[in-house]
């Protein structure tokens, strides 16, 4: 009699019905990054309107194309996990500003340029993966959830000075739409429990139609199939100096997919080798990037977004998401669906956001909860790279009269904590100092002793 091992929720196929439904939650509440990275690039440079379509299609293809990639992971290039890929936020404000300095054809050069050298930094980053434990990990979730709160938060209020700024509607939305969401996960049991992401999502989105802040007037306007057009661009022109923003900041990438692998990993419950499958998540967003440099868009990486939403919904399975590359791809070439997403108001899909970000905050508590802080190494490990880390997300341009370079490292919080997390684990668990560990004594054990000694008087 033949024993098969049982299929890991990771592998799991679950019915078409079902993987649609998920995969579109994926999909509603990341296809804000692809439309706000295309508008960002656009207004800060002046494009035309076709081109700016011409590139949200561009965006959506290989944001599919890259989460098919990463759920699949053929030829070691994707972690097999339930990864969705999007544009970094962090990337799109270099490609501008580079851009901005030289002109596009570098800025897509300068894409295709740190995509090439994912992999030439892989073999020597791969080394340093055991630099990368829990307490730095965690670390970096908290972060993580700090900076893309303060990201939509800024997408809800709107930028001071402006006529939306700070109003009572769009605030409104955005927690109407969280309320909608929680009180989803408390009523409904079973799959539309699973779905309160998405369903919060459509709740918010249809009291918005109701005080008539969102119209579908714009979604039929326009052709109905579109396909990107490689090389919007020209020819890309390859200039290091000019690349060299990028260049850095691929290092800082690496050791965000090296988080989102632990964190993906230890979400679905699926034991793996960091050094085996980090660099097969990386590999994913090399591809990528390089794919992405070819049809003008800035890197293409593993998203932290939809960890939030695994967590939240408890659904495992990699053909969720490979579900929602393809939806990607079909957004990308049918228009009125690439239009219908955008037509969702900014605070709908922030509000959305900020409950799928908090989760994210959550797991990294829930790893720091497996790590002694009594520790003296770990105590100072995660107060040093909160301090590094929290400081540029909530003080903003604390560092702006500091050299431009250096501005790229320290004004970025998640890059500076992650950093700062590494030297000073490092210090203390890896240099071999004279001083001997002590742990940090709990303040609140001789409360404790003195209790268990009273009980056992009577």
């Amino acid at each position: 009699m033949n024993h098969h091992p049982p299929i890991h929720a990771v592998d799991e196929r679950l019915p078409f019905a079902k993987l649609v439904l998920f995969g579109l939650q994926h999909v509603l509440v990341v296809a804000a990054s692809p439309i706000t990275a295309v508008f960002l690039v656009a207004k800060a440079l002046g494009l035309s309107s076709a081109l700016t379509v011409d590139l949200i299609s561009a965006t959506f293809l290989v944001c599919g194309l890259g989460t098919l990639l990463q759920s699949f992971g053929p030829l070691k290039f994707g972690a097999r996990l339930p990864f969705i890929m999007v544009p970094g936020g962090a990337p799109v404000v270099l490609f501008v500003l580079i851009a901005q300095q030289t002109d596009l054809a570098t800025a897509a050069g300068a894409t295709i340029l740190t995509g090439l050298c994912y992999f030439l930094l892989l073999p020597v980053f791969a080394r340093c993966l055991r630099f990368f434990p829990r307490i730095v990990i965690g670390t970096m979730l908290i972060l993580v959830a700090i900076n893309l709160i303060r990201i939509y938060g800024v997408v809800i209020v709107g930028q001071p000075g402006t006529a939306e700024f700070a109003s009572p509607l769009g605030i409104g939305l955005a927690l109407a739409t969280v309320a909608f969401t929680v009180l989803f996960a408390k009523l409904f049991k079973g799959m539309l429990g699973q779905l309160a992401v998405l369903l919060g999502l459509v709740a918010g989105a249809a009291l918005a139609w109701s005080l008539g802040a969102m119209t579908f007037a714009d979604v039929w306007s326009g052709a109905v199939l579109t396909l990107p057009t490689p090389l919007p661009f020209g020819m890309p022109h390859f200039d290091i100096v000019a690349a060299l923003p990028l260049l850095i900041f691929s290092v800082i990438s690496m050791a965000e997919a090296t988080g989102q692998t632990v964190a993906i990993a230890e979400v679905v419950g699926k034991p793996i080798d960091p050094q085996v499958e980090v660099p097969k998540t990386i590999r994913g967003d090399a591809a990528m990037s390089v794919l992405g440099g070819l049809f003008g868009t800035s890197l293409i990486i593993t998203s932290s977004e939809n960890i939030g939403i695994v967590q939240a919904t408890g659904v495992r399975s990699r053909f969720v998401t490979a579900a929602a590359g393809a939806l990607l791809v079909v957004i990308a070439v049918i228009a009125p669906l690439g239009r219908l997403a955008n037509a969702i108001p900014a605070p709908v899909v922030g509000g959305t956001a900020l409950i799928v970000f908090s989760i994210i905050g959550v797991m990294g508590i829930n790893l720091l909860r497996q790590v002694d802080l009594r520790s003296r190494a770990n105590m100072y490990t995660l107060a040093a790279a909160l301090t590094m880390g929290v400081l540029p997300i909530v003080v903003p341009g604390v560092y702006s009269r500091f050299p431009a370079a250096l501005q790229i490292v320290l004004g970025n919080g998640l890059a500076m904590g992650a950093l700062t997390a590494v030297i000073v684990n490092v210090l203390f668990e890896h240099l071999k100092l004279h001083w001997r560990e002590r742990p940090v004594a709990d303040p609140a054990a001789p409360l404790e002793a003195a209790i268990q000694d009273n009980r056992s008087c009577h």
